[in-house]
């Protein structure tokens, strides 16, 4: 069952610690159209189908990354997107949207999620690198 959107929401806003909710929103599309840009198949479905309906339509979306983004690659195209970002707000934007994604989609997806992604997005979504 898909998060709330509101729960959802609130979950990066507090995390991120933004003054309003729209800031929440606007990073929280960024963030995860790259995502969903880097993930395929049932773990795509799966993640999209634990977060509320507009952002799994965002993770959908037909945005395909031509090769995988390093973590500190993924950090530099969130900060390209997000108008006024620096490389260091970028990583605060996603540490609160990723962990978010991370309480939504549950360990063990998580797990999976980060089986797709290069080495190093462990500590992206709020996780102590695999050992």
């Amino acid at each position: 069952m898909p998060v709330q959107r509101a729960v959802f929401l609130d979950q990066i806003q507090e995390r991120g610690e933004y003054r309003t909710r729209a800031e929440a929103e606007r990073v929280a599309r960024v963030v995860l159209a790259l995502l969903g840009a880097h993930l395929a198949g049932s773990v795509r479905a799966e993640l999209a189908a634990r977060l509320p309906e507009a952002y799994a339509l965002v993770l959908l979306a037909p945005l395909q990354a031509t090769e995988p983004l390093s973590p500190e690659r993924f950090v530099r195209a969130t900060a390209a997107w997000i108008e006024g970002a620096t490389e260091r707000t970028a990583l605060w934007d996603i540490g609160a949207v990723l962990s978010a994604v991370a309480t939504a989609a549950g360990e063990t997806l998580t797990r999976e999620v980060l089986l797709q992604l290069p080495p190093g997005y462990d500590l992206l979504f709020g996780r102590l690198p695999a050992t």
